[in-house]
């Protein structure tokens, strides 16, 4: 979720005989064959894994450190490694973000109160494969304006997720998410996008939670990226903080979101990272 898109735009036509060589040649995409998705899959299930084991743990009183702390071991206890500790700088082995913290949220002292939505987002990398996946949490009971962001935050990632299929765009996937949030009432987060991951934690293409029908790369079978939709409960501005990371929204109104990582299959799309929605 590092980076922004650059409107990259192909139109539709028939691609030369290697779609593998002109898509790493025109974007640098780097097409997965077997054996790359079977080792994604493997590292998005103990993604999922781990931000089930996570849920468990949500309650009032317990810090993000020791949100922290527990996906730590639990990446290591099951033969991975946390893509995020030290990435970039990144001090900590997952990023949580609470109520008006977008995301990369550092973990900290900071203990979780009664009404509180968090994020936990847990990139793991298993055999030399990365996958990445996110999910907002509810911290006991919350107010009803809360539920329905979040409700409608992974509605945005279905809607998402139900725009990829060969021969569709990454303008089509963007505009499914756009439409539906700015249609209930909420903003998307422009400088925040999906990215491609397998081979690295972000790779290309960037994948845009705004857009226009039609336009942007055309999807391919064997492209793995994800979707990850930041929607804001208020305005669409955003801040940094002091920290270097953490992400707020710039009117303090709460902010959601939802990830997973997809494959773009012969006849539509297939989660790696698959948790309900």
């Amino acid at each position: 979720m590092l980076f922004r898109n650059s409107k990259l735009r192909l139109n539709r036509r028939s691609l030369s005989a290697s779609v593998a060589e002109e898509y790493w040649k025109r974007y640098r995409i780097k097409l997965k064959d077997k054996a790359a998705v079977d080792g994604i899959a493997k590292a998005g299930e103990l993604v999922v894994r781990t931000l089930d084991m996570i849920g468990a743990h949500i309650a009032p009183g317990i810090t993000t450190d020791a949100l922290n702390t527990l996906v730590h071991d639990f990446t290591l206890e099951h033969g991975a490694v946390p893509a995020s500790l030290g990435y970039r700088g990144f001090p900590k082995s997952t990023c949580v973000s609470v109520n008006d913290e977008i995301c990369h949220g550092i973990p900290g002292p900071r203990e979780l109160r009664e009404g509180d939505i968090v994020n936990v987002d847990v990139t793991s990398i298993k055999d030399g494969w990365f996958a990445d996946a996110n999910r907002t949490f509810f911290v006991g009971k919350v107010s009803a304006e809360a539920s329905r962001l979040v409700e409608v935050t992974a509605q945005c990632l279905a809607r998402g997720i139900a725009a990829v299929r060969p021969g569709a765009t990454l303008g089509d996937v963007g505009h499914a998410v756009q439409s539906h949030a700015e249609g209930s009432g909420y903003s998307v987060v422009r400088e925040l996008v999906g990215h491609g991951v397998g081979h690295a934690f972000h790779e290309q293409p960037q994948v845009n939670h705004t857009g226009r029908p039609g336009l942007g790369v055309v999807l391919v079978p064997g492209m793995v990226f994800t979707i990850e939709p930041m929607i804001n409960q208020g305005g669409l501005a955003i801040n940094r903080l002091d920290d270097g990371w953490t992400v707020v929204t710039a009117d303090g109104s709460l902010s959601a979101q939802f990830e997973q990582t997809l494959l773009v299959t012969e006849k539509g799309v297939r989660s790696l990272t698959p948790y309900p929605l």
